[in-house]
């Protein structure tokens, strides 16, 4: 950084420095690892019959620990480290699929809550009787993408249906897919005659404003058909531009993916939200387990998973790309 000319080129220079901070965080986290572990090792050497359990939490806290960096250690890809946006949609089948699709913000909220990342959600559309008919969630941390990338496909979930008098078991289905939030300084030019704005009543809370004025924002980007809206705040201008926000992630994405040829792939999933299609499944009767169809880890601790417990998923997906790879 002190060598001349360093400054000429400011995004350039910014670019390096990013570079430089991201290398920082991999040795200063290795380094304290090491240095717990030789600590322990000390410890154990000296540590009264009384003190084990102790210390075996403290292992247990530094083999947790471990597993953390060696699955941020998985994530390389060019978009991994940033923001995430994550929207869910439900399937065919009214209020159960809605209330599916309600009870998976809950899990991904409580997830978020869990890594210590910050979530918004951004917009909101509920369901009539229950759940959502749509959500979208602003996930900010380091490698808020990387991680959640794991979680785009169909989710299904079995269970007896608190919405059927005669208590049957249904099957629910709902599409969660994720986006890397574009970095300010990537250009993703979006001009004004490519798009169309509608405006409308928020039926999300605010109170009397909701009502009196038109409140949501609707974006739809001509040329490629991609649409975002958002309702969630009670001004039209704070409503447009994260609409904006949104549309430049999905625009982004979209790009990337006719560079990769992958679109293709892409549009096929979001259109078969049905059975056969899904990446992990979710029983809470006759018996209870989730299982991850791609990778297969499987818990019979659904009530932990819908809390937010999903790294084990995550993680698996991730070491079976590598290995892929």
């Amino acid at each position: 950084m002190s060598r001349p000319g360093f400054w000429d080129d400011p995004q350039e220079a910014q670019k390096v420095i990013s570079e430089l901070k991201e290398h920082k965080d991999w040795t200063e986290a290795f380094r304290e690892l090491e240095g717990r572990c030789r600590d322990l090792e000390e410890l154990a050497e000296i540590v009264e019959e009384g003190e084990a359990c102790e210390l075996e939490e403290e292992v247990s806290s530094l083999e947790e620990d471990v597993r953390s960096l060696e699955l941020r250690r998985m994530l390389s890809g060019e978009d991994d480290p940033k923001d995430a946006l994550l929207t869910i949609h439900p399937g065919a089948g009214g209020t159960e699929s809605m209330d599916w699709a309600g009870m998976l913000l809950r899990m991904y909220l409580r997830w978020i809550e869990r890594k210590g990342f910050k979530g918004e959600v951004i917009d909101l559309q509920p369901g009539e009787e229950a759940g959502i008919k749509s959500a979208t969630v602003e996930v900010k941390g380091p490698y808020a993408y990387g991680y959640l990338k794991a979680e785009s496909g169909v989710h299904r979930l079995v269970r007896i249906s608190p919405f059927d008098a005669n208590h049957r078991r249904h099957t629910s289905f709902a599409a969660v897919f994720v986006y890397p939030e574009v970095d300010e300084d990537i250009q993703v030019e979006i001009r004004p005659e490519e798009i169309e704005v509608d405006t409308f009543h928020s039926s999300g809370p605010g109170g009397q404003n909701v009502n009196k004025v038109e409140t949501g924002v609707r974006i739809t980007h001509i040329p490629t058909g991609i649409t975002v809206q958002c309702q969630s705040e009670r001004s039209q201008y704070q409503n447009r531009m994260n609409a904006m926000k949104m549309l430049k992630a999905r625009l982004y994405q979209y790009h990337k993916e006719q560079e990769q040829k992958k679109r293709e792939e892409l549009e096929s999933a979001k259109k078969r939200i049905e059975w056969g299609n899904q990446i992990r499944s979710y029983v809470l009767h006759p018996y209870k387990l989730v299982k991850d169809l791609r990778t297969g880890v499987e818990t019979s601790d659904v009530d932990g998973v819908l809390d937010g417990d999903i790294d084990a998923f995550i993680r698996a997906y991730l070491l079976d790309q590598v290995k892929g790879g």
